[in-house]
């Protein structure tokens, strides 16, 4: 069987994806889920759309949510802006926020991100926004208020921060067509 879609089509959106990230006790977990869907159709279960960047030592993880190609164009800039300046991921993270909202080209990526050096969590959005989440939780994508609402209510009583971010995703996938349990998560201890 042959899927086929018109992608002027303004019926058709891409959905799918639950991103979230916990900070707590010294480590940062980002966790997503597997699920591509176009419309009612799940495309793909086992997408993995969480990466590692390592650059002179340092190491930052990037959770994304939204268009697939947009978001590995932004994690490709978001390398740049961190090999330019190594170990300082907020000021990576605002200079390609600066890039984002202003260029031609960048302006039109559909794509959030969750980024993390294992001390420091922050979401990047198309608007220029660079925000560091209140109590430690953050999330994005199709289940992400789900995420982080179960986040939330698991986060004093749970101790590892893989813990807490896979039980959200989990809670999320039950409740969210678009979030399947197909789990990939990355854990980074803070320096």
């Amino acid at each position: 069987m042959t899927l086929s879609y018109d992608i002027h089509s303004a019926n058709q959106n891409w959905h799918g994806t639950t991103i979230v990230g916990v900070r707590k006790n010294g480590q940062v977990t980002i966790a997503g889920d597997g699920q591509v869907s176009l419309g009612q159709s799940i495309i793909k279960s086992s997408a993995k759309k969480i990466r590692r960047i390592i650059i002179e030592k340092n190491e930052v993880i990037a959770g994304f949510a939204g268009s697939t190609a947009d978001a590995f164009t932004l994690i490709e800039r978001l390398e740049k802006k961190l090999e330019r300046s190594p170990g300082h991921l907020t000021k990576a993270s605002i200079e390609l926020a600066k890039d984002w909202r202003t260029d031609k080209y960048l302006r039109n990526l559909e794509a959030m991100l969750i980024v993390s050096d294992g001390s420091t969590l922050l979401i990047l959005t198309g608007s220029g926004d660079v925000l560091e989440p209140e109590n430690n939780i953050a999330a994005v994508g199709s289940g992400g208020n789900y995420a982080l609402a179960a986040a939330r209510g698991l986060y004093d009583t749970a101790e590892d921060t893989k813990v807490i971010a896979s039980k959200a995703l989990k809670i999320a996938s039950e409740i969210c067509v678009y979030t399947n349990g197909n789990l990939i998560s990355e854990t980074l201890k803070s320096k």
